[in-house]
Formats: structure tokens, sequence, C-alpha cells
């Protein structure tokens, strides 16, 4: 019986995203002023995809069709450590050993992959409560765009210096903060 139930709100979900989707599509097509927000909000401005997760999960449930039915032992599960910190630029600038396995520190959708000025080879992870999380100087990237990471696991890896910055809304918070 509970086996059933899960694949009947499962088939649910599917649907009510489809419906979704469809009308998405009707409106876009049949309005362009429709079409022109619809492409402003989605292509111009930053989506959240917290934002759209608290969503889902509030009208629809859990977010993970399978939450609970398949249980994973995480191979790598650290936590952050560096031998010293400083003031750097947006963010702070940590001291790491050589070829440092640097950890998630908190879980989220991997939004950016790439070089930034003054931090090198970059990945922002917008986390769970909203924060965009910057960790410059990795190498050995571990995640692809849009991948969900969770706390803990493998991002890759830094060499002496680890940047972060924490930013939410397009402000700078104080990455003391979060540090702790």
């Amino acid at each position: 019986m509970k086996k059933n139930n899960v694949g009947t709100i499962f088939f649910i979900k599917l649907l009510i995203s489809i419906v979704i989707t469809l009308i998405i599509l009707i409106l876009i097509k049949s309005s362009s002023n429709f079409k022109n927000e619809f492409y402003k909000q989605v292509f111009s401005n930053n989506i959240s995809f917290t934002k759209l997760k608290n969503v889902y999960n509030k009208y629809l449930g859990s977010f993970d069709i399978l939450d609970g039915v398949i249980k994973e032992e995480a191979v790598f599960n650290e936590k952050l450590s560096y031998e010293s910190s400083e003031k750097y630029l947006d963010g702070v600038k940590l001291s790491v050993g050589v070829n440092y396995l640097v950890p998630i520190s908190e879980s989220g959708i991997v939004v950016f992959i790439g070089e930034k000025e003054n931090y090198g080879n970059t990945v922002i992870i917008q986390r769970i409560d909203g924060v965009d999380e910057w960790y410059g100087n990795i190498e050995n990237i571990n995640v692809k765009l849009y991948d969900y990471v969770s706390k803990g696991e493998l991002l890759g890896e830094a060499n002496n210096n680890l940047y972060l910055v924490y930013k939410k809304d397009g402000n700078i918070l104080n990455y003391e903060e979060y540090l702790k």
C-alpha cells in the first residue's frame, strides 16, 4: 500500500509540474507582454533557486521525489579547517595547506563555475538559506553547474589560500558570522 501511495504522489506532482509548464508556455506564446516579463525575470534577474524550492516544498511537498527512499552514506564529510584568516576584498582569505580538500559548508545549488577577477577559479553555491557563497582559488572542481550539493561534500582543492565571499540579494555579508 505504501509503495503504491508513493507512486501516486509522484504521478500527481509530475502532472502538476507538466500543467504549470504548459500554462507558462501558452502564456508566452499568446502574450508578448508576458513573454517579455518572463524573459526579463529568467534571463536578466538572478533566479533564486532557494525561493523556488521553498514554494515547491510548501505546495507540493519534498523537492526530492526519492526523499527518504534511498539512503546514501557520504564518502567525504568534512568541516572547513584553516590555519589563519584575514580580510580580503569582499570576503576572507583563509590559509590552508597544499592540495587542501575543500568541503561545502552548507547545502545548496551550484549557480556559477568560472573565473572571477582577484579570486581565480571560483564556484558560487546558492545555499538553502538564500546566501550566495563564493569559493575562490579552487582547482580540480568536483561539482557541475546546477548540481544540488550537500553540506560536507567535496567541492574541490585549494592550494595555500581559499577565498570566501558571502552575499545575499547583492549585499556583501560579514564573513565572520559564517566561519563560526
